[in-house]
């Protein structure tokens, strides 16, 4: 989530700059995503799928399904919609200083895409943590109430 909302104010940042710091801020914010974003949200999936196997209540825990799914969607919409447009980005930008203006009506679309896609990735990002941090706590309690005192 840090790494998603980094390069967002990066993204917003870079408007406005000359061709050749844009250019090199869109490298960045490239190499952000892939250095930081992507290898973080496997480590998540990978150490939440090894927590499900090692926890056998949380196989049953429909919270962790739910948890399970949003983060496989955080991951694919991270893969299509930032790091491939970050990716086209950071061509483009590369391009326009370079001197080619010839494709620079596609940047704005671009950047639409990517900001759009980095905002569904912070929402479901603070779904996936909320699912994380309340709900075992609310099932906990469920069950205690549920349960009668021992005497």
């Amino acid at each position: 989530m840090g790494a998603a909302a980094a390069q967002l104010v990066l993204s917003l940042h870079a408007e406005g700059l000359p061709p050749a710091r844009y250019a090199e801020m869109r490298h960045g914010i490239l190499l952000l995503s892939e250095w930081v974003l992507i290898p973080s949200l496997l480590v998540v999936l990978v150490s939440g799928l090894l927590a499900m196997a090692a926890h056998p209540p949380y196989t049953r825990a429909g919270w962790v399904l739910v948890k399970a799914a949003t983060t496989i969607l955080v991951l694919e919409g991270t893969l299509v919609a930032v790091q491939g447009p970050a990716q086209t980005a950071a061509a483009l930008a590369a391009e326009i200083a370079a001197g080619d203006t010839s494709r620079a009506g596609a940047l704005p679309r671009v950047l639409r895409h990517e900001r759009g896609g980095l905002a569904v990735i912070l929402f479901l990002s603070v779904v996936n943590i909320a699912l994380a941090v309340w709900r075992p706590k609310r099932l906990l309690q469920r069950r205690r109430e549920a349960t009668p005192e021992r005497q």
